[in-house]
C-alpha cells in the first residue's frame, strides 16, 4: 500500500502541515487498520492500539502487574517475519477479533474473554508453529498498550522523510513498514526531528513531542509482499548517519483528530 503525498497551501502560499492518514495496530505485530477519526486522550495511546499481543512462552509479562516488556518476548515482525502472513481485523463494537491464516483458515473470537484469548492463542500457534517458543498465550489488560515504548505514546512520521529515504535507497520504502499512528504531509523532509520538546496542536488536541524513534528489523518486512526485501535500518545509517525515523509524542490535551486536520506548532 502506498500512502499518497498531498500538499495543501495556506493563505500566503505556504505549505500547511496536516494529517494524511491515521492507523492503529490492535494486535502487536499484526495488521494495521486505517481510521477515519480518533479520540485522543491525555496520557494514552490511540484506543485499541497494541491492545493485544501474543506473549511467547518465555515472556515475563505479568498480568497482575502489567508493565512494558521487550518486543522480542512477543510475536513481533522484528523477530518473526511469519507474523506478516496473518491478517487481523478487530471490531470494537462487537469486541470480536478475526484472524485469517496464510492457508485461508479463519477464527473469530473475543480477545476480551479468557476463552476467546485461549482460542486465539491456539489458532496462531497452529498457523505459525515455527514462530512459537514454549506455550504462548494471547494477552490483554484493559488500559495497557503493548507498544515498543515504555509509556503510552502516539507515533508520527513525515511522509517527506520517507520519500527522502526512498530516494536515497533507490526504491520505494512503503510507509507502513514503519507502523506509525499518524503520517503527516506538508512539512520538509526530516523536519519532525526539530520538534523534540515542542507541542503540536491538532484542533483541540495537544501532543508534546518527546523523542525520535530508532528503528529495528521490523522495517525490513514489506507490508505488501509480506517478505523481508530491504534493510531500512542500514539505509538510514548509510545515507543519514542515524537509524531514526519518526517521533513519539505524548497526548497532553485530548480531542478528536481526522485525516486532513491541520497541525500547528505551538508558539
Amino acid at each position: 500500500m502506498v500512502v499518497a503525498l498531498i500538499w495543501l497551501k495556506g493563505a500566503k502560499g505556504r505549505q500547511t502541515m496536516r494529517i494524511d492518514t491515521i492507523y492503529r495496530y490492535p494486535v502487536k505485530g499484526l495488521t494495521p487498520e486505517p481510521l477515519t477519526r480518533a479520540d485522543l486522550r491525555p496520557g494514552r495511546a490511540l484506543d485499541w492500539d497494541r491492545a493485544f499481543a501474543l506473549a511467547q512462552g518465555d515472556c515475563r509479562f505479568d498480568d497482575a502487574r502489567p508493565a512494558w516488556r521487550p518486543k522480542t518476548e512477543f510475536l513481533c515482525l522484528a523477530r518473526n517475519v511469519e507474523a506478516a502472513q496473518l491478517t487481523s481485523r478487530f471490531d470494537e463494537t462487537t469486541g470480536m477479533l478475526t484472524l485469517t491464516a496464510p492457508g485461508g483458515a479463519e477464527i473469530g473470537a473475543s480477545p476480551l474473554t479468557p476463552d476467546g484469548r485461549a482460542a486465539i492463542a491456539g489458532f496462531i500457534a497452529a498457523a505459525l508453529p515455527t514462530a512459537m517458543r514454549g506455550n504462548p498465550r494471547f494477552v490483554h489488560i484493559d488500559g495497557h498498550s503493548f507498544c515498543d515504548h515504555d509509556g503510552q505514546v502516539i507515533s508520527l512520521i513525515g511522509l517527506p522523510s520517507l520519500q527522502s529515504l526512498s530516494q536515497a535507497a533507490g526504491a520505494p520504502r512503503q510507509p507502513l513498514r514503519f507502523r506509525a499512528n499518524l503520517y503527516l504531509a506538508g512539512l520538509a523532509p526530516w523536519e519532525e526531528f526539530g520538534w523534540i520538546g515542542k507541542t503540536l496542536e491538532i484542533g483541540g488536541a495537544k501532543l508534546r513531542v518527546t523523542e525520535r524513534i530508532n528503528r529495528c528489523a521490523a522495517t525490513c518486512v514489506n507490508p505488501e509482499t509480506k517478505r523481508r526485501d530491504a534493510n531500512p535500518v542500514k539505509e538510514l545509517m548509510d545515507h543519514f548517519g542515524h537509524v531514526d525515523c519518526g517521533i513519539f509524542a505524548e497526548v497532553i490535551a485530548g480531542g478528536i483528530i481526522e485525516p486532513g486536520a491541520s497541525i500547528q506548532l505551538a508558539r
